[in-house]
């Protein structure tokens, strides 16, 4: 029955991220997240640490991308202190810790996920690794420090790569 409800739920997911990704078409992974309020946040924190250049360049990139209301579960002002100049690398080390080398699609997480029992080991652009995970009829990130992040909505495709869209912030060890 789990299992039922995981394919049907992931046929869902294609299905609508089909309609977005046409409205997408020739957009690069930074065109992306500009044109969605939800990644506000996002978009500021990627100037304030100068990765801009960085995601609109050939890529491929899978991007997990947190949406503001991940964002505002961090201290306002710990989050604050990252977007400051002094902090760049610290807020660099964050940010690329949410992508991955490679265009890695829905269908391959559940790939990876069945091959691995249920867990599959990414290494991000950082160094470090996030795992993602299936639990409780969904996929999750699982970053260093033990915390989850539901992912969304995926398959949301660029020019350059694909975002998959994530409820939180993950946190390198």
């Amino acid at each position: 029955m789990k299992k039922a409800i995981f394919i049907i739920s992931s046929l869902i997911l294609f299905a609508f991220t089909q309609n977005a990704n046409a409205q997408n078409k020739g957009k690069d992974i930074v065109d992306i997240a500009v044109s969605v309020d939800d990644f506000s946040t996002l978009v500021t924190a990627l100037k304030a640490a100068d990765l801009v250049p960085a995601l609109q360049g050939d890529g491929p990139f899978t991007v997990f991308a947190p949406v503001n209301s991940g964002f505002a579960k961090i201290d306002a002002n710990a989050l604050n202190s990252l977007l400051q100049p002094e902090n760049k690398e610290k807020l660099s080390s964050i940010l690329t810790y949410h992508v991955v080398s490679g265009k890695i699609g829905a269908s391959d997480v559940v790939k990876a996920l069945e091959s691995g029992n249920g867990m599959a080991s990414l290494t991000t652009l950082n160094g470090a690794s996030v795992t993602a995970v299936k639990k409780n009829g969904g996929i999750y990130l699982k970053d260093g420090n033990g915390n989850y992040s539901k992912i969304t909505k995926t398959d949301v495709m660029a020019s350059n790569g694909v975002i998959h869209i994530i409820e939180d912030v993950v946190m390198p060890k």
